[in-house]
């Protein structure tokens, strides 16, 4: 997902989806240390995903106040 996606979302389609995608994070994460991944850099995609949207969600934050 590109900024440009995470920014047309609304906020709270934005913390859902953050929810969602911390919850498959985790899930690969687990997957990942009981039998390995044939890509181990989709988890490093994930994290960095989550982290793009927790930012935008920041900048609204602060924007807002």
């Amino acid at each position: 997902m590109k900024i440009a996606e995470i920014r047309e979302l609304s906020t709270k389609e934005l913390l859902e989806r953050v929810d969602a995608e911390v919850a498959a994070y985790d899930q690969k994460k687990i997957n990942h240390s009981i039998s390995p991944m044939d890509n181990p850099s989709q988890i490093k995609q994930q994290r960095r995903l989550i982290a793009r949207m927790k930012t935008e969600l920041r900048q609204r934050e602060l924007n807002n106040k």
